[in-house]
């Protein structure tokens, strides 16, 4: 029997991990990097290791490290969450060697299934290696790790070595191996996928489908189960080949199998030789805890002969801290505060205060919905986030919600390009035009009582605020009756909550202030000062630093002096595991240049300046 458990991982994960070991009694171990020497899963843990420095390639992907942390730790078991080491064969081995439990498939099944060259090769597949028009469109993908790294669509032949330069670097980062591949890229079709769990003694549970084909840089954002629209006939398939997936290589846990289902048909992707980070809606689908039927097999304990029923339908959404709007930038601060409405499950490796950094995946947390239908879940799924607090950087749920909403996919009309059709129309800044006054009225509670009144009228009171990009000025004046605004009556205001009366309506209005920051309900806003600071402005053309993090390379030819079209890329930042092209904001001459390959930058660093010619 396993008494203690390390997690080889970090943040969300790891704390999921850890809750379903208190409720089995096993004993908890942390691995934290620097950056992560507060973070909650390492609060959470009985015991703590520290892994020097803060890049992955330092310390959760230095799998000696880890061991040694297990050892010393005195751990009995070593789960690998997902990502990291989660498909790393050499790690499992090193595991196995310290005489500890590896919570995971055998190593040979991972040296099988982890490199996707070698999987497909096992399923009777090859990538393509000499690529021409005639191929187009492709997929460059990483052969190892997942969640979207390393991977690009190439439409243009004369696209293919950048493409493929930029995978490898971010594939390097990410999972420590640059190997990629390609192969062709499907469009149109629905990434379906189906959750195994083997057992020891050769039994193999399928767990139903997942559909995961909304997708934002090939990493998935709403995940829910079962796949909708599937027929029985396709379903078995589904099944039956992911069965024989994990047969082929004598599988042990939990994995996936993963399809992108086109014209009705099955073509196989790979298989995650780990737990995936959307494994939540199957657990409510099937009412099982699949961390617990981990820990159980690694001991031995043999699986029912059939898995159990499936009940309704769940949804997942992932809720990152980025700016869609702007080709999906992460973004970093403060997670002030984040709670969700009674009735859903929140999945999350931060509490209220906790930092968001630069070093790791932006993910914040997941929310998942189960109701007896898809439709119930769905909208339960959409309340739930409308009505969350979220106090913090700009995130995604505005996108999530009327992703949910949307016609094509609560219809499940949807595929892998529903973004690329829509992202435009689903990140339209919709802000409440009432939220600058609310802010105006709870910072001016109380200023009333200060000085003595007059008989002649009080000057109107100004405030200014950034609102979804644009400044907005608000108006607002004390007078005996209390606050008075333009055109609306101020029925209460204080320093936490207004209530306005809007064409004969009363709505509330929770204010919340940070410094600068304020949220008011869910629009976030800025306070502006009442005269801008010169020093700040910019000339024209300027191209800032979008966010924190670190110049990775430069173009060739990116000079001062050169001439630049518009949209065509300059540089490359890294940040959060993820590449980010930084591109010409309009044709012209390159005037200024000043970063360079290794620097650190910071949000709205001056990075080039292009002039008109």
């Amino acid at each position: 029997m396993i008494a203690s458990l390390l997690v080889a991982n970090r943040g969300e994960i790891a704390c999921r991990v850890f809750r379903t070991c208190r409720e089995l009694g096993i004993r908890t171990v942390a691995v934290h990097s620097d950056a992560d020497r507060n973070a909650l899963h390492a609060r959470v843990a009985d015991a703590t290791v520290r892994l020097p420095g803060a890049a992955p390639a330092d310390t959760y992907l230095r799998g000696d490290l880890v061991v040694k942390a297990a050892v010393a730790a005195g751990a009995d078991a070593v789960h690998p969450g997902y990502g990291f080491l989660s498909e790393n064969a050499d790690f499992a081995r090193a595991v196995l060697d310290a005489g500890l439990v590896w919570i995971g498939p055998p190593p040979e099944a991972i040296e099988a299934m982890a490199s996707k060259t070698r999987a497909k090769e096992l399923m009777g597949l090859a990538p393509l290696h000499e690529v021409t028009d005639a191929d187009l469109p492709v997929l460059v993908k990483a052969a190892a790790g997942g969640g979207g790294r390393g991977m690009r669509i190439v439409r243009r032949l004369e696209d293919l070595d950048s493409a493929l330069r930029s995978a490898r670097a971010e594939a390097a980062s990410a999972f420590g191996d640059g190997e990629v591949f390609v192969e062709p890229y499907l469009e149109g079709g629905r990434h379906v996928e189906v959750q195994i769990l083997a057992d020891t003694h050769g039994t193999v549970w399928p767990l139903g489908t997942r559909d995961c084909s909304l997708q934002r840089r090939h990493q998935k954002v709403i995940e829910e189960a079962p796949a909708p629209g599937l027929s029985e006939e396709l379903t078995r398939e589904l099944h039956t080949l992911a069965v024989r997936a994990a047969r082929a290589v004598d599988y042990v846990g939990a994995g996936t199998v993963e399809f992108l289902v086109a014209d009705g048909k099955a073509h196989f992707l790979e298989m995650n030789t780990r737990l995936q980070v959307e494994h939540p809606v199957t657990e409510a689908v099937f009412g099982i805890d699949l961390v617990a039927q981990q820990i159980r097999v690694a001991e031995g304990e043999p699986l029912e002969s059939d898995p159990p029923r499936a009940r309704g339908h769940a949804v997942e959404a992932r809720l990152y801290a980025e700016d869609p709007a702007t080709d999906w930038t992460p973004q970093t601060g403060t997670l002030h505060r984040l709670t969700v409405p009674e009735g859903v499950r929140l999945d999350t490796g931060y509490e209220d205060g906790d930092p968001i950094g630069v070093h790791y995946d932006p993910m914040l947390a997941k929310i998942v919905a189960h109701a007896p239908t898809r439709a119930e879940a769905l909208r339960k799924l959409a309340s739930a986030l409308e009505r969350a607090t979220l106090h913090g950087p700009p995130t995604n749920r505005d996108l999530l919600v009327r992703s949910l909403r949307h016609p094509e996919f609560s219809t499940a009309r949807m595929d892998t390009g529903f973004y690329d059709r829509h992202l435009a129309d689903l990140t339209k800044p919709t802000p409440d035009p009432h939220a600058p006054l609310a802010a105006a009225l709870a910072d001016a509670h109380g200023r009333s009582r200060f000085g003595a009144w007059r008989n002649v009228p009080s000057q109107p009171q100004t405030k200014r605020y950034a609102m979804a990009g644009e400044e907005h000025e608000v108006r607002y004046r004390h007078t005996r009756a209390g606050l008075e605004a333009d055109g609306l009556r101020v029925v209460h205001a204080d320093a936490r909550l207004v209530v306005l009366e809007v064409d004969g309506v009363q709505r509330r209005f929770e204010v919340a202030r940070y410094g600068d920051e304020l949220h008011v309900n869910a629009t976030r806003l800025t306070a502006l000062p009442r005269f801008p600071d010169p020093t700040t402005q910019h000339a024209p053309g300027s191209l800032l630093a979008p966010m924190p993090g670190t110049v990775v390379r430069v173009a060739e030819g990116a000079v001062v002096g050169a001439t630049v079209q518009a949209g065509e890329p300059l540089l490359w930042l890294e940040a959060m595991k993820m590449e980010h092209k930084v591109v010409a904001p309009r044709t012209g001459t390159l005037a200024a240049l000043q970063a360079v390959p290794g620097q650190q930058v910071t949000v709205g660093l001056l990075l080039a300046v292009v002039r008109d010619t």
